[in-house]
């Protein structure tokens, strides 16, 4: 006997309805626009990230970049030894707990920072929006992250 499966009826499933769908395919275009960008400053997007976050505030525990980019250590932890590796930075443990690893920008990742400085505006000539149209985009965003997050 033959088993048949019926479709499901309306367009629930049909991938353009999908918001997973629109997130993940912009993400993937955004990330190809970030590649471009990031090539001469031999940074990937996850290590961009990690940039970012010591440029705002140096001399940080591994547990708070963690938090800041919702990264586990597993994960984290290799994209710091590639940085440490390629002279960007330096871990060692604190001087108060040693159980914590403090992470800060070496002098050329300091220097990195000036030559990062131009990618946000590129950035956001490629987008072609309006500053206000990214801002609220950016805002709804983070509260779907947060709605998420709650579940």
């Amino acid at each position: 006997m033959k088993t048949t499966f019926s479709r499901p009826s309306g367009e629930a499933l049909h991938l353009d309805k999908q918001l997973c769908f629109a997130l993940y395919s912009t993400n993937l275009a955004l990330h190809k626009l970030y590649r471009q960008l990031l090539a001469p400053l031999n940074l990937t997007y996850p290590q961009y990230l990690v940039m970012l976050v010591l440029w705002e505030r140096d001399d940080i525990t591994v547990s708070e970049i963690g938090e800041r980019l919702f990264l586990d250590s597993a994960t984290l932890t290799p994209l710091l030894k590639r940085l440490e590796s390629a002279g960007l930075l330096e871990r060692q443990r604190s001087r108060q707990d040693e159980r914590q690893v403090m992470v800060t920008l070496s002098g050329s990742g300091r220097a990195l920072e000036k030559q990062a400085q131009k990618i946000p505006d590129a950035v956001g000539c490629a987008l072609a929006c309006e500053s206000d149209t990214l801002t609220a985009l950016k805002q709804q965003l983070e509260e779907l992250r947060e709605q998420l997050q709650r579940r």
